[in-house]
């Protein structure tokens, strides 16, 4: 299975890397907002990976961003976002991948993401180890928050939301740490997690296939996800995902966090 994941993860990377520099306005559309972008090329490569999928794995079910839920009850279901970053890879940059994700009866028990701009594969099965191009990862062991760095998004913003967007845990949260990085991939922060290159990442507003790949990555790297409360709730009470070692802390940061998800 996950030979046959990373194989298509590839393919379906150098396919939506070929589009990336050629990219037109007429190619470029939004959904629910101008923030909320979709290209073209999401729903090629998207397409490309339902149907591989479908030929290969024909009893399993398939949820997409772009194609919804096609017999997602089903007890195994792929969890495919096709461009993870698409406001990056519309404006030309890096942090843009395609993620993979299979979920067993609503757990995620594999997972491939594969970054074709970094020439970069990401990839775990359940109790087998999460690995980079070969490698083998592991979190990060920092323990104090003034020396660690964490990631986060502002997909509430693009959503809109006016009330307990993430601006204000941002700002509670910066002060104390040595730094924050916003990429614009769920999927890649989680893998970032995973390699250690950030001790942790939360964000509102996510939806499951924006991380089911990134969550069995992470979790065979040695991190702990939960949700804003600290729950199994993810990513619908919000996501949090740390090395374990700041996670008890990280948690203090959202006491008073109020899911007004739309």
């Amino acid at each position: 299975m996950i030979e046959f994941l990373k194989t298509l993860a590839r393919r379906a990377g150098a396919m939506a890397y070929a589009d990336q520099f050629s990219l037109t306005d007429a190619n470029i559309h939004s959904k629910s907002n101008i923030r909320d972008l979709v290209t073209d090329t999401d729903r090629k490569v998207e397409d490309f990976i339902t149907g591989e999928l479908r030929q290969h794995f024909p009893e399993y079910g398939i949820y997409g961003e772009e194609s919804g839920r096609s017999h997602a009850e089903r007890e195994y279901c792929f969890v495919i976002d096709p461009i993870d970053g698409t406001a990056s890879f519309v404006h030309g940059q890096a942090y843009w991948c395609v993620s993979i994700g299979l979920v067993h009866n609503g757990r995620p028990v594999a997972g491939v993401i594969c970054q074709p701009a970094l020439d970069t594969l990401f990839y775990a099965e359940e109790g087998k180890g999460s690995f980079v191009n070969g490698v083998r990862m592991e979190v990060s062991r920092r323990e104090d928050l003034a020396e660690c760095i964490l990631a986060t998004g502002f997909a509430c913003l693009r959503a809109q939301w006016k009330e307990e967007n993430n601006l204000k845990f941002f700002s509670r949260i910066a002060p104390g740490l040595s730094g924050i990085r916003r990429y614009g991939s769920a999927a890649l922060d989680c893998c970032h997690v995973a390699r250690g290159q950030a001790d942790g990442y939360w964000e509102l507003c996510l939806a499951p296939y924006d991380v089911a790949a990134g969550i069995v990555i992470a979790r065979e790297a040695g991190a702990v996800i939960t949700d804003l409360k600290g729950k199994d709730n993810f990513p619908f009470d919000g996501f949090l995902c740390t090395n374990g070692r700041i996670h008890e802390k990280m948690l203090a940061y959202f006491h008073d966090f109020r899911n007004l998800r739309r």
